[in-house]
């Protein structure tokens, strides 16, 4: 018996160890997060996302034109999901 509680004891710190010595950065913000994304092309709309932010709950909105389509991005906080819609030609994107 004292033999499992000590095996116990030892896994939980190895465990512990190995959770402090991974350099998570819980303080990550994918809203701020500075392209570590896919390759881009050479083409830039650099124009800003009109961005609405929904009530604790619900999911964040950005929306911006692009070439005539409007295009809409939804996510919540730090979620590892996201949702894209697009409008194509949308006559608001002139």
């Amino acid at each position: 018996m004292r033999l499992t509680r000590t095996r116990a004891a030892l896994a939980a710190i190895a465990l512990l160890a190995a959770l402090s010595l991974t350099g998570c950065d819980w303080g990550d913000n994918k809203t701020s997060e500075p392209f570590k994304d896919a390759s881009r092309s050479h083409v830039n709309n650099g124009s800003p996302m009109d961005v609405v932010r929904g009530s604790d709950g619900f999911s964040n909105v950005g929306t911006k034109c692009d070439h005539g389509n409007r295009l809409y991005v939804a996510y919540h906080g730090d979620s590892a999901y996201a949702a894209i819609a697009v409008v194509g030609q949308d006559p608001t994107c002139q």
